[in-house]
């Protein structure tokens, strides 16, 4: 498991390229056959993917939890971004998730695995997010199918879309885990415009189904912003100073993810236009 720890704002002003992408960037993440977890200091929150092709794979036990098993003290959040269907064993219990799926798992579960598919040309690829957790909310599966879409947006601005919340307040229940993603409509490739900040949370997205395209992902102080260049599946973290917003050079969708003091979805302080730099 690789630990990411941030620079404070001013030392990410003086970043190059390459350092700001090694400090705020993850690729690689999904990997045939592989678990890949990364520890961040962003409210402790890990990201991670699976990807079973041949064989089961489980959750990652690592000195960094402090725990004997990956969930002893946390709960995750796990959704299929591939194109295939996957399954997700549960101790005796068996989740099969399609695409776009959302599988939610609380504090305690000790045996969770990612199970081959029958043609591992066709291997699910599984994305997850874990924060810490202080109470047990149950093992929960949401379907994309039965999730309420909320489009917003404005299409003259280029940036109509739709927000899929599945771990939330009023959706899968959990201790301080929120997570959805969201999608665009036609000729629509701004996502978070106007940029906000929420000093109260911190947050990390995927951009996936990108394609060959890719996104240009704003980031930094409002008065001191950066950008990242972000292909298919890489994921951003985003400290609670930064702002965070991207525009994509075609169709793209993207997974949010929070943890932190509380669970409102709309608790964010908006950044004027006019203040960016």
């Amino acid at each position: 498991m690789q630990l990411h720890y941030f620079p404070t704002p001013e030392a990410t002003n003086t970043l190059s390229t390459d350092e700001l992408r090694a400090r705020f960037l993850i690729g690689g993440l999904f990997q045939p056959g592989a678990v890949t977890a990364h520890y961040t200091d962003l409210d402790r929150m890990i990201v991670g993917a699976a990807v079973p092709t041949t064989a089961p794979l489980t959750l990652p036990s690592a000195k960094e939890t402090g725990t004997s098993y990956f969930l002893e003290r946390r709960e995750i959040g796990i959704l299929n971004v591939g194109s295939a269907p996957g399954t997700v064993r549960v101790g005796s219990a068996t989740y099969t998730l399609a695409p776009l799926d959302c599988l939610y798992i609380g504090l305690g579960e000790k045996d969770v695995v990612f199970e081959p598919a029958a043609d591992s040309t066709r291997a699910a690829q599984f994305y997850f997010i874990s924060t810490p957790a202080h109470a047990k909310h149950p093992t929960t599966l949401a379907r994309r199918a039965d999730v309420s879409a909320a489009p917003i947006g404005d299409v003259t601005k280029a940036n109509r879309r739709t927000i899929l919340k599945y771990i939330h307040p009023d959706g899968i229940k959990s201790c301080q885990l929120v997570l959805g993603f969201t999608e665009f409509e036609p000729g629509s490739i701004w996502n978070t415009m106007p940029p906000h900040t929420h000093s109260r949370r911190t947050e990390i997205y995927l951009y996936f189904d990108l394609g060959e395209n890719l996104a240009m992902h704003f980031m930094g102080e409002p008065h001191a912003t950066r950008h990242l260049v972000v292909r298919d599946r890489e994921a951003v973290l985003s400290p609670a100073w930064s702002i965070h917003c991207g525009v994509g050079t075609g169709a793209y969708r993207f997974v949010w993810a929070m943890g932190g003091d509380n669970q409102i979805f709309a608790d964010m302080d908006a950044v004027p236009l006019a203040s960016l730099r």
